[in-house]
């Protein structure tokens, strides 16, 4: 039996996808349902019995259903470094330092379902800012229990100027209309991912390569059941939730995104994330 699934939420129900074969899941069975399953594994296995051969759409929702997106920062030693020359200039870059030799990590509020873009649908960048990134993040899936039962890819829009200028401005710089992706789909499986598992970026403009790079999961300082326990202490999420794990890819201080660029995150065994990019209204 294979020790992997992948989730596709196709707009007509869950797709199911097992060693190359494709099932369409009963329409009862929904992301929450899988969420706040015990183990979420053994129930989509229940639920692959019952299901219809069907092959994947073109076109793709993201794999949430009312589950928050929530976000660690600074778990990469590139990220803890970037966030300092963000933030010289305002005094905040001794909180960043500070929280990479911390105990306790930094944990924030991401998105809402409604806030998070579709495979190839639109990431925004906001109009009050200047500097615009893209942070691409292995994504968890933790179920209501605290455990954590899949992976997806996630990214983390950031509007570095507006983070720079003053610390207490993340929630701006960090959570707006589309300022977040999830998919292309959700890989349910009872393993961690491997320790060199490879994270790579490439962004496009007008069909050029226009910033390229890679980074692995070793790299993170955290560990990944490290995150979602500090995420769960004192905090209950009753159809569960996402959390992004930090990036270790920061595009350089003379880089900022563009309307119509293309972000591309890549995450074997998941998949790549294609989003173009939007000015937010």
């Amino acid at each position: 039996m294979s020790t992997a699934i992948k989730l596709y939420n196709s707009g007509s129900g869950l797709i199911a996808q097992e060693s190359g074969s494709c099932l369409l899941l009963p329409a009862e069975f929904t992301l929450d349902r899988l969420f706040g399953a015990p183990d979420p594994l053994q129930a989509l296995r229940e639920q692959c019995a019952l299901g219809s051969a069907t092959a994947l759409p073109e076109t793709l929702l993201a794999p949430i259903g009312r589950q928050e997106v929530w976000a660690a920062g600074v778990t990469y030693q590139r990220s803890r470094v970037a966030r300092v020359a963000e933030s010289t200039q305002s005094g905040g870059a001794v909180f960043y330092d500070k929280v990479y030799e911390a105990a306790r990590p930094e944990l924030f509020f991401k998105a809402t379902p409604h806030r998070v873009a579709a495979p190839g649908t639109p990431v925004c960048i906001r109009a009050d800012a200047t500097w615009n990134v893209p942070e691409p993040e292995l994504t968890l899936a933790i179920n209501a229990q605290g455990k954590i039962f899949g992976y997806t890819i996630g990214n983390d829009m950031s509007s570095r100027d507006i983070e720079g200028e003053n610390p207490l401005y993340l929630p701006q710089a960090k959570c707006y209309d589309r300022s977040a992706a999830l998919g292309p789909c959700l890989l349910i499986t009872d393993l961690p991912p491997a320790p060199a598992t490879p994270i790579s970026i490439e962004i496009l403009r007008g069909g050029a390569a226009v910033f390229s790079g890679a980074t692995a999961l070793d790299r993170m300082k955290r560990s990944l059941p490290e995150l979602a326990a500090y995420l769960f202490r004192s905090n209950s999420f009753p159809a569960g939730c996402f959390l992004m794990t930090g990036t270790g890819i920061v595009p350089g201080d003379n880089f900022t995104l563009q309307v119509d660029d293309v972000v591309a995150i890549t995450i074997p065994p998941i998949g790549t994330l294609v989003n173009p990019v939007a000015l937010a209204p």
